[in-house]
Protein backbone atom coordinates (compact mmCIF):
# COMPACT_ATOMS: atom_id res chain seq x y z
CA UNK A 1 0.00 0.00 0.00
CA UNK A 2 1.53 3.43 -1.29
CA UNK A 3 1.48 6.57 1.62
CA UNK A 4 -1.28 8.49 0.19
CA UNK A 5 -3.29 4.85 0.60
CA UNK A 6 -1.95 4.32 3.69
CA UNK A 7 -3.24 7.67 5.16
CA UNK A 8 -6.50 7.27 3.87
CA UNK A 9 -7.49 3.97 4.94
CA UNK A 10 -6.17 4.49 8.46
CA UNK A 11 -8.34 7.24 9.02
CA UNK A 12 -11.27 5.67 6.94
CA UNK A 13 -10.40 2.62 9.78
CA UNK A 14 -10.34 4.85 12.28
CA UNK A 15 -13.58 6.21 11.93
CA UNK A 16 -15.35 2.64 11.27
CA UNK A 17 -17.75 1.92 14.03
CA UNK A 18 -17.18 -2.03 13.99
CA UNK A 19 -13.34 -0.63 14.87
CA UNK A 20 -14.57 2.25 17.39
CA UNK A 21 -16.84 -0.65 19.26
CA UNK A 22 -13.71 -3.29 18.91
CA UNK A 23 -11.37 -0.50 20.78
CA UNK A 24 -13.44 0.26 22.98
CA UNK A 25 -14.36 -3.23 24.07
CA UNK A 26 -10.35 -3.80 24.19
CA UNK A 27 -9.39 -1.02 26.64
CA UNK A 28 -12.32 -2.49 28.95
CA UNK A 29 -11.27 -5.60 29.42
CA UNK A 30 -7.46 -4.13 29.70
CA UNK A 31 -8.23 -1.73 32.10
CA UNK A 32 -9.98 -4.24 34.12
CA UNK A 33 -6.50 -6.62 33.44
CA UNK A 34 -4.54 -3.48 35.07
CA UNK A 35 -7.15 -2.34 37.86
CA UNK A 36 -7.14 -6.00 39.19
CA UNK A 37 -2.82 -5.74 38.84
CA UNK A 38 -2.74 -2.16 40.96
CA UNK A 39 -5.14 -4.34 43.56
CA UNK A 40 -2.69 -7.02 44.01
CA UNK A 41 0.18 -5.11 44.01
CA UNK A 42 1.70 -6.08 40.45
CA UNK A 43 2.40 -2.21 40.04
CA UNK A 44 4.25 -2.24 43.41
CA UNK A 45 7.99 -1.73 42.50
CA UNK A 46 11.26 -1.56 45.45
CA UNK A 47 11.94 2.06 44.84
CA UNK A 48 11.44 5.84 43.03
CA UNK A 49 12.79 6.06 39.58
CA UNK A 50 13.23 9.16 37.44
CA UNK A 51 12.68 10.01 33.66
CA UNK A 52 12.55 12.74 31.03
CA UNK A 53 11.02 13.42 28.01
CA UNK A 54 12.32 17.09 26.60
CA UNK A 55 11.11 18.58 23.19
CA UNK A 56 12.65 21.07 20.35
CA UNK A 57 12.52 22.14 17.58
CA UNK A 58 15.25 22.85 14.70
CA UNK A 59 16.31 26.30 12.61
CA UNK A 60 18.48 26.73 9.53
CA UNK A 61 21.29 28.76 9.31
CA UNK A 62 18.90 32.11 9.26
CA UNK A 63 17.60 30.99 12.14
CA UNK A 64 14.13 29.95 10.45
CA UNK A 65 12.13 27.12 11.31
CA UNK A 66 13.14 23.95 9.64
CA UNK A 67 12.28 20.23 8.60
CA UNK A 68 13.98 17.54 10.42
CA UNK A 69 15.88 15.36 7.63
CA UNK A 70 14.64 11.53 8.36
CA UNK A 71 18.34 10.86 8.36
CA UNK A 72 18.93 12.69 11.88
CA UNK A 73 16.48 10.75 13.59
CA UNK A 74 17.98 7.08 12.84
CA UNK A 75 21.89 8.52 13.51
CA UNK A 76 20.83 10.50 16.72
CA UNK A 77 18.07 7.99 18.17
CA UNK A 78 15.64 10.92 18.74
CA UNK A 79 11.91 10.79 18.78
CA UNK A 80 9.80 12.41 16.27
CA UNK A 81 6.70 14.61 16.98
CA UNK A 82 4.03 15.94 15.32
CA UNK A 83 5.45 18.97 13.45
CA UNK A 84 7.98 17.65 10.80
CA UNK A 85 10.40 20.59 12.64
CA UNK A 86 10.33 19.04 16.01
CA UNK A 87 11.98 15.66 17.31
CA UNK A 88 12.08 14.71 21.60
CA UNK A 89 15.32 13.07 23.30
CA UNK A 90 14.42 10.78 26.07
CA UNK A 91 16.48 9.62 28.86
CA UNK A 92 15.68 6.41 30.21
CA UNK A 93 14.70 5.40 33.72
CA UNK A 94 16.92 5.62 36.56
CA UNK A 95 16.76 4.74 40.66
CA UNK A 96 15.73 7.89 42.35
CA UNK A 97 19.19 8.22 44.16
CA UNK A 98 22.64 10.21 43.47
CA UNK A 99 23.83 7.98 40.78
CA UNK A 100 20.66 7.99 38.93
CA UNK A 101 19.76 11.41 39.01
CA UNK A 102 23.86 12.06 37.79
CA UNK A 103 23.41 9.51 35.54
CA UNK A 104 20.30 11.52 34.21
CA UNK A 105 22.01 14.65 33.67
CA UNK A 106 24.79 12.82 31.40
CA UNK A 107 22.12 10.81 29.48
CA UNK A 108 20.29 14.23 28.67
CA UNK A 109 22.94 16.20 27.71
CA UNK A 110 24.29 13.28 26.07
CA UNK A 111 20.97 12.90 24.21
CA UNK A 112 20.98 16.48 23.15
CA UNK A 113 24.80 16.72 21.71
CA UNK A 114 24.18 13.60 19.47
CA UNK A 115 21.25 15.11 17.69
CA UNK A 116 23.11 18.56 17.67
CA UNK A 117 25.79 16.77 15.72
CA UNK A 118 23.88 15.22 12.99
CA UNK A 119 22.01 18.44 12.38
CA UNK A 120 24.93 20.25 12.79
CA UNK A 121 26.26 18.11 9.07
CA UNK A 122 22.56 19.20 7.40
CA UNK A 123 23.39 22.85 8.33
CA UNK A 124 20.54 22.79 11.00
CA UNK A 125 20.36 22.80 14.22
CA UNK A 126 18.19 21.78 17.59
CA UNK A 127 16.65 24.44 19.69
CA UNK A 128 16.18 24.52 23.21
CA UNK A 129 12.56 26.51 23.52
CA UNK A 130 9.17 26.16 24.58
CA UNK A 131 7.86 28.23 21.22
CA UNK A 132 9.00 28.89 17.95
CA UNK A 133 9.26 32.54 16.82
CA UNK A 134 11.00 32.88 13.44
CA UNK A 135 8.77 31.66 11.18
CA UNK A 136 10.05 29.36 8.02
CA UNK A 137 10.72 31.28 4.25
CA UNK A 138 7.15 31.12 3.88
CA UNK A 139 5.48 32.52 6.81
CA UNK A 140 3.47 31.41 9.45
CA UNK A 141 0.04 31.46 8.08
CA UNK A 142 1.20 29.39 4.92
CA UNK A 143 3.24 26.63 7.06
CA UNK A 144 0.58 26.18 9.50
CA UNK A 145 -2.10 26.01 7.16
CA UNK A 146 -0.69 24.14 4.26
CA UNK A 147 -3.03 21.16 3.53
CA UNK A 148 -4.59 19.06 0.93
CA UNK A 149 -7.67 17.01 0.72
CA UNK A 150 -6.84 13.03 0.16
CA UNK A 151 -10.42 10.83 -1.28
CA UNK A 152 -11.86 13.54 1.55
CA UNK A 153 -9.00 13.18 3.99
CA UNK A 154 -7.15 16.59 5.34
CA UNK A 155 -3.18 15.62 4.98
CA UNK A 156 -1.27 18.38 6.23
CA UNK A 157 1.89 18.86 4.39
CA UNK A 158 4.16 20.26 7.36
CA UNK A 159 3.04 17.34 10.03
CA UNK A 160 4.35 14.02 10.43
CA UNK A 161 2.31 11.52 7.98
CA UNK A 162 2.01 8.88 10.06
CA UNK A 163 -1.57 7.38 10.31
CA UNK A 164 -2.10 8.30 14.17
CA UNK A 165 -1.40 11.93 13.48
CA UNK A 166 -3.77 11.94 10.61
CA UNK A 167 -6.66 10.22 12.02
CA UNK A 168 -6.25 12.13 14.62
CA UNK A 169 -6.31 15.59 13.11
CA UNK A 170 -9.24 15.10 10.98
CA UNK A 171 -11.42 13.44 13.84
CA UNK A 172 -10.56 16.61 16.05
CA UNK A 173 -11.21 18.77 12.54
CA UNK A 174 -14.61 17.30 12.67
CA UNK A 175 -15.31 17.69 15.75
CA UNK A 176 -14.47 21.94 15.38
CA UNK A 177 -16.23 22.47 12.36
CA UNK A 178 -13.15 22.22 10.06
CA UNK A 179 -10.90 25.04 11.54
CA UNK A 180 -8.89 25.19 14.87
CA UNK A 181 -9.09 28.62 16.21
CA UNK A 182 -6.74 30.70 18.88
CA UNK A 183 -7.43 34.01 20.06
CA UNK A 184 -4.81 35.83 22.57
CA UNK A 185 -3.96 39.05 22.61
CA UNK A 186 -2.30 40.30 19.63
CA UNK A 187 -3.06 37.77 17.34
CA UNK A 188 -6.03 35.77 15.72
CA UNK A 189 -5.10 32.40 14.30
CA UNK A 190 -7.30 29.87 12.15
CA UNK A 191 -6.52 26.50 10.66
CA UNK A 192 -7.84 23.52 9.31
CA UNK A 193 -5.54 21.41 10.84
CA UNK A 194 -4.08 20.82 14.76
CA UNK A 195 -0.71 21.37 13.24
CA UNK A 196 -0.72 24.95 15.35
CA UNK A 197 -0.07 22.66 18.54
CA UNK A 198 3.29 22.02 16.97
CA UNK A 199 3.87 25.48 17.99
CA UNK A 200 4.72 24.47 21.34
CA UNK A 201 7.12 22.02 22.81
CA UNK A 202 7.86 20.85 26.91
CA UNK A 203 10.14 19.05 29.44
CA UNK A 204 8.14 15.98 31.10
CA UNK A 205 10.03 15.11 34.26
CA UNK A 206 8.68 11.48 35.05
CA UNK A 207 7.88 10.42 38.82
CA UNK A 208 7.59 6.80 39.56
CA UNK A 209 5.98 5.68 42.95
CA UNK A 210 6.71 2.20 44.55
CA UNK A 211 3.82 2.09 46.91
CA UNK A 212 0.93 2.18 44.20
CA UNK A 213 -1.34 2.80 47.22
CA UNK A 214 0.35 6.40 47.90
CA UNK A 215 0.06 7.25 44.27
CA UNK A 216 -3.12 9.29 44.80
CA UNK A 217 -1.59 11.16 47.54
CA UNK A 218 1.79 11.89 45.14
CA UNK A 219 -0.54 12.54 42.20
CA UNK A 220 -2.54 15.19 43.90
CA UNK A 221 0.75 16.69 45.24
CA UNK A 222 1.85 17.47 42.05
CA UNK A 223 -1.77 19.05 40.94
CA UNK A 224 -0.66 21.48 43.87
CA UNK A 225 2.65 22.17 42.91
CA UNK A 226 2.17 23.15 39.25
CA UNK A 227 1.28 26.79 39.47
CA UNK A 228 4.25 27.43 41.97
CA UNK A 229 6.81 25.51 39.77
CA UNK A 230 5.30 26.64 36.33
CA UNK A 231 5.94 30.56 37.76
CA UNK A 232 9.91 30.02 38.22
CA UNK A 233 10.16 28.08 34.51
CA UNK A 234 7.83 30.27 32.02
CA UNK A 235 9.45 30.53 28.30
CA UNK A 236 6.97 30.87 25.99
CA UNK A 237 5.55 34.82 25.85
CA UNK A 238 5.23 35.18 21.97
CA UNK A 239 3.78 33.39 19.13
CA UNK A 240 5.34 33.39 15.56
CA UNK A 241 6.54 37.46 15.07
CA UNK A 242 4.27 37.74 11.57
CA UNK A 243 1.11 36.89 13.52
CA UNK A 244 1.50 40.09 15.31
CA UNK A 245 0.63 43.31 13.67
CA UNK A 246 2.96 46.12 15.18
CA UNK A 247 1.51 46.90 18.58
CA UNK A 248 3.40 46.83 21.64
CA UNK A 249 0.50 46.65 23.91
CA UNK A 250 1.13 43.48 23.12
CA UNK A 251 3.84 43.19 25.23
CA UNK A 252 2.27 43.13 28.59
CA UNK A 253 -0.84 41.66 27.48
CA UNK A 254 0.51 38.44 25.86
CA UNK A 255 0.64 35.65 29.04
CA UNK A 256 3.99 34.22 30.12
CA UNK A 257 3.17 31.12 28.83
CA UNK A 258 1.06 30.74 25.69
CA UNK A 259 1.80 27.19 24.96
CA UNK A 260 -0.98 26.41 27.70
CA UNK A 261 -3.64 27.89 25.43
CA UNK A 262 -2.28 26.91 22.32
CA UNK A 263 -2.48 23.19 23.20
CA UNK A 264 -5.96 23.65 24.79
CA UNK A 265 -6.87 25.44 21.53
CA UNK A 266 -5.79 23.21 19.18
CA UNK A 267 -7.75 19.65 21.10
CA UNK A 268 -10.81 21.61 22.75
CA UNK A 269 -12.41 23.93 20.33
CA UNK A 270 -14.30 25.72 21.88
CA UNK A 271 -14.44 24.37 25.86
CA UNK A 272 -14.14 26.93 28.29
CA UNK A 273 -10.50 27.17 29.63
CA UNK A 274 -9.94 24.71 31.79
CA UNK A 275 -12.68 22.03 30.44
CA UNK A 276 -12.50 20.05 27.40
CA UNK A 277 -10.01 17.00 26.56
CA UNK A 278 -7.07 19.01 27.51
CA UNK A 279 -7.30 20.40 31.13
CA UNK A 280 -6.24 20.63 34.82
CA UNK A 281 -6.35 16.74 36.24
CA UNK A 282 -9.06 15.85 39.06
CA UNK A 283 -8.01 14.82 42.16
CA UNK A 284 -7.36 10.85 42.79
CA UNK A 285 -9.09 9.10 45.71
CA UNK A 286 -7.70 5.58 44.99
CA UNK A 287 -4.64 4.56 42.40
CA UNK A 288 -7.28 2.51 40.34
CA UNK A 289 -8.63 6.04 39.10
CA UNK A 290 -6.26 6.51 36.98
CA UNK A 291 -7.26 3.79 34.81
CA UNK A 292 -11.13 4.22 35.59
CA UNK A 293 -10.47 8.19 34.04
CA UNK A 294 -8.29 7.03 30.96
CA UNK A 295 -11.02 4.28 29.87
CA UNK A 296 -14.53 7.03 30.87
CA UNK A 297 -12.25 9.66 28.51
CA UNK A 298 -13.71 10.52 25.15
CA UNK A 299 -11.66 7.86 22.90
CA UNK A 300 -10.32 9.78 19.51
CA UNK A 301 -9.13 8.22 16.67
CA UNK A 302 -9.05 4.41 17.95
CA UNK A 303 -6.37 2.35 16.12
CA UNK A 304 -6.50 -1.57 16.59
CA UNK A 305 -3.35 -2.75 17.61
CA UNK A 306 -3.13 -5.96 15.75
CA UNK A 307 -0.38 -4.98 12.73
CA UNK A 308 1.14 -1.87 15.08
CA UNK A 309 3.41 -3.53 17.59
CA UNK A 310 5.41 -0.89 19.47
CA UNK A 311 9.42 -2.26 20.05
CA UNK A 312 10.35 0.17 22.47
CA UNK A 313 7.05 -1.29 24.77
CA UNK A 314 8.07 -3.07 27.98
CA UNK A 315 6.20 -6.45 27.96
CA UNK A 316 3.80 -5.73 30.09
CA UNK A 317 2.36 -3.05 28.17
CA UNK A 318 2.46 -4.67 24.60
CA UNK A 319 -0.33 -6.84 25.99
CA UNK A 320 -1.81 -3.44 27.01
CA UNK A 321 -1.85 -1.46 23.53
CA UNK A 322 -5.12 -0.24 23.31
CA UNK A 323 -5.45 1.04 26.75
CA UNK A 324 -1.89 3.08 25.80
CA UNK A 325 -2.88 4.18 22.79
CA UNK A 326 -6.32 5.98 24.41
CA UNK A 327 -3.72 7.14 27.43
CA UNK A 328 -1.36 8.74 24.92
CA UNK A 329 -4.62 11.03 24.24
CA UNK A 330 -5.66 11.51 27.65
CA UNK A 331 -4.57 15.03 28.08
CA UNK A 332 -4.62 16.27 31.18
CA UNK A 333 -1.49 18.49 32.57
CA UNK A 334 -0.31 15.93 34.74
CA UNK A 335 -1.53 11.77 34.30
CA UNK A 336 -0.56 8.75 35.42
CA UNK A 337 1.45 6.19 33.28
CA UNK A 338 0.64 2.82 33.34
CA UNK A 339 3.08 -0.14 33.44
CA UNK A 340 6.62 1.18 32.34
CA UNK A 341 9.36 -1.78 33.18
CA UNK A 342 10.58 -0.36 36.87
CA UNK A 343 14.54 -0.28 37.14
CA UNK A 344 16.04 -2.92 37.91
CA UNK A 345 13.64 -5.80 37.95
CA UNK A 346 12.57 -8.81 35.89
CA UNK A 347 11.77 -8.35 32.58
CA UNK A 348 7.65 -8.74 32.72
CA UNK A 349 7.78 -6.32 35.86
CA UNK A 350 5.62 -2.73 35.36
CA UNK A 351 5.23 0.20 37.26
CA UNK A 352 3.15 3.42 38.05
CA UNK A 353 4.33 6.77 37.69
CA UNK A 354 3.39 10.48 37.58
CA UNK A 355 3.90 12.60 33.68
CA UNK A 356 4.35 15.56 34.60
CA UNK A 357 3.25 17.52 31.61
CA UNK A 358 2.89 21.24 32.16
CA UNK A 359 6.04 22.62 31.94
CA UNK A 360 8.17 24.47 28.90
CA UNK A 361 11.28 23.18 27.23
CA UNK A 362 14.01 25.00 29.51
CA UNK A 363 17.07 27.02 27.48
CA UNK A 364 19.87 24.96 28.49
CA UNK A 365 20.34 21.16 29.58
CA UNK A 366 21.51 22.43 32.98
CA UNK A 367 18.39 24.06 33.32
CA UNK A 368 16.45 21.38 32.11
CA UNK A 369 17.95 18.82 35.13
CA UNK A 370 17.69 21.60 37.72
CA UNK A 371 14.22 21.53 36.91
CA UNK A 372 13.76 17.62 36.32
CA UNK A 373 15.78 17.66 40.06
CA UNK A 374 12.67 20.09 41.60
CA UNK A 375 10.04 18.37 40.41
CA UNK A 376 10.71 14.87 41.53
CA UNK A 377 12.72 16.34 44.77
CA UNK A 378 9.95 18.48 45.57
CA UNK A 379 7.76 15.54 45.02
CA UNK A 380 8.91 12.99 47.34
CA UNK A 381 10.01 15.42 49.80
CA UNK A 382 6.49 16.45 50.12
CA UNK A 383 5.17 12.94 50.05
CA UNK A 384 7.58 11.40 52.59
CA UNK A 385 7.28 14.59 55.17
CA UNK A 386 3.49 14.00 54.73
CA UNK A 387 3.25 17.75 54.33
CA UNK A 388 -0.42 19.08 54.50
CA UNK A 389 -0.60 20.55 50.68
CA UNK A 390 -2.91 18.54 49.94
CA UNK A 391 -5.49 20.47 52.11
CA UNK A 392 -5.06 23.37 49.32
CA UNK A 393 -8.33 23.39 47.84
CA UNK A 394 -8.34 21.83 44.54
CA UNK A 395 -9.90 25.04 43.07
CA UNK A 396 -7.48 27.04 43.69
CA UNK A 397 -4.43 25.01 43.01
CA UNK A 398 -5.96 25.17 39.29
CA UNK A 399 -6.83 28.58 39.48
CA UNK A 400 -3.22 29.30 40.55
CA UNK A 401 -2.12 27.70 37.36
CA UNK A 402 -3.61 29.06 34.79
CA UNK A 403 -2.99 32.56 36.84
CA UNK A 404 0.79 31.64 36.42
CA UNK A 405 -0.09 30.80 32.71
CA UNK A 406 -0.85 34.64 32.52
CA UNK A 407 1.29 36.50 34.38
CA UNK A 408 4.19 34.23 35.01
CA UNK A 409 6.20 35.20 38.40
CA UNK A 410 3.77 37.92 38.87
CA UNK A 411 1.10 35.54 39.67
CA UNK A 412 -1.12 34.99 42.68
CA UNK A 413 0.34 31.58 44.16
CA UNK A 414 -1.71 29.16 46.85
CA UNK A 415 0.01 27.22 48.98
CA UNK A 416 -0.66 25.83 52.37
CA UNK A 417 2.89 25.60 54.41
CA UNK A 418 3.96 23.09 56.61
CA UNK A 419 2.33 24.26 59.73
CA UNK A 420 -1.04 24.17 57.67
CA UNK A 421 -1.59 27.69 56.81
CA UNK A 422 -2.92 29.35 53.61
CA UNK A 423 -0.56 31.31 51.95
CA UNK A 424 -0.17 33.36 48.85
CA UNK A 425 3.51 35.40 50.06
CA UNK A 426 5.97 34.04 46.73
CA UNK A 427 8.93 34.07 49.37
CA UNK A 428 7.03 31.89 51.89
CA UNK A 429 6.35 29.51 48.70
CA UNK A 430 9.19 29.07 47.11
CA UNK A 431 10.95 29.04 50.70
CA UNK A 432 9.62 25.97 50.90
CA UNK A 433 8.99 24.32 47.70
CA UNK A 434 13.08 24.47 47.50
CA UNK A 435 13.25 23.41 51.17
CA UNK A 436 11.29 20.05 50.53
CA UNK A 437 13.16 19.60 47.11
CA UNK A 438 16.27 19.25 49.49
CA UNK A 439 14.29 16.86 51.74
CA UNK A 440 13.21 14.79 48.80
CA UNK A 441 17.02 14.71 47.39
CA UNK A 442 18.49 14.18 50.81
CA UNK A 443 16.32 10.79 51.13
CA UNK A 444 17.62 9.69 48.02
CA UNK A 445 21.18 9.73 49.49
CA UNK A 446 21.93 12.97 47.31
CA UNK A 447 24.70 15.23 49.22
CA UNK A 448 23.66 18.50 50.26
CA UNK A 449 26.81 20.45 48.26
CA UNK A 450 25.34 18.24 45.44
CA UNK A 451 21.13 19.02 46.17
CA UNK A 452 22.48 22.89 46.19
CA UNK A 453 24.62 22.97 43.15
CA UNK A 454 22.19 21.30 40.83
CA UNK A 455 19.07 22.80 41.71
CA UNK A 456 20.80 26.64 41.76
CA UNK A 457 19.63 27.48 38.30
CA UNK A 458 16.13 27.45 38.93
CA UNK A 459 16.63 28.90 42.60
CA UNK A 460 18.41 31.60 41.54
CA UNK A 461 15.35 32.27 39.46
CA UNK A 462 13.15 33.68 42.98
CA UNK A 463 13.82 37.11 41.64
CA UNK A 464 11.04 37.05 38.98
CA UNK A 465 13.91 36.77 35.73
CA UNK A 466 12.56 33.89 34.30
CA UNK A 467 13.08 33.06 30.55
CA UNK A 468 9.49 34.77 30.13
CA UNK A 469 10.30 38.20 31.41
CA UNK A 470 13.62 38.24 29.35
CA UNK A 471 11.99 37.90 26.27
CA UNK A 472 9.44 40.27 27.02
CA UNK A 473 12.23 42.45 28.42
CA UNK A 474 14.45 42.32 25.41
CA UNK A 475 11.18 43.00 23.14
CA UNK A 476 10.44 45.88 25.01
CA UNK A 477 14.23 47.29 24.58
CA UNK A 478 14.18 46.70 20.99
CA UNK A 479 10.84 48.60 20.58
CA UNK A 480 11.99 51.38 22.51
CA UNK A 481 14.47 51.45 20.40
CA UNK A 482 12.18 51.74 17.35
CA UNK A 483 11.81 48.09 16.24
CA UNK A 484 8.33 47.21 14.89
CA UNK A 485 6.90 44.57 17.00
CA UNK A 486 7.67 41.78 14.63
CA UNK A 487 11.03 42.55 13.70
CA UNK A 488 11.46 42.65 17.88
CA UNK A 489 10.37 39.74 18.65
CA UNK A 490 12.41 38.37 15.66
CA UNK A 491 15.98 39.96 17.11
CA UNK A 492 15.35 38.53 21.03
CA UNK A 493 14.47 35.20 19.67
CA UNK A 494 17.95 35.35 17.60
CA UNK A 495 19.51 36.17 20.62
CA UNK A 496 18.09 33.34 22.85
CA UNK A 497 19.19 31.50 20.02
CA UNK A 498 22.21 31.82 19.99
CA UNK A 499 22.49 31.64 23.94
CA UNK A 500 20.26 28.54 24.08
CA UNK A 501 21.81 25.14 24.37
CA UNK A 502 25.21 26.28 25.85
CA UNK A 503 26.96 25.97 29.06
CA UNK A 504 25.69 29.70 30.46
CA UNK A 505 22.40 28.65 32.23
CA UNK A 506 19.49 31.41 32.04
CA UNK A 507 20.25 32.86 35.35
CA UNK A 508 23.48 34.31 34.04
CA UNK A 509 22.04 35.50 30.79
Amino acid sequence: MDGDSSLVGAVAESTDPETRATFERRVREQAERIRADIRSGRLDTDEFAVGMELEGYVVDDARRLARVPEAVFDRADCGKELGVHNFEVNSAATTFDAAGIADQADRIRANVDAAAAALDDVDLAPVLDAMWTIPPAEGTDAYLGAIEEREGVVVAENMRHHPRYVALDNEILERSGGTITLDVPGASLAYPTILMESLATSIQPHLQIPDTDAFPRYFNLAIRTMGPVLSLTSNAPFLPADCYDDDPAVIDATPHELRIPVFEGSINADAPRGEGKVRFPEDLERATDVVDRVAADETYAPVLADDDADPDASPYRSTLREYDHKRGVHWRWVRGVVGGQPVGTEPDGASLRIEYRPLPTQPTVRDTVATQVLVVGLLRGLGVANHPLTELPWTAARDCFYDVVDDGPDADLAWVTADGDRTADPETVYDELFAYARRGLRDAGLAPDVADATLAPIERRRDGTVPSTWKKARVREAVDDGATLPDAIERMQRDYIERAGGETVFADW
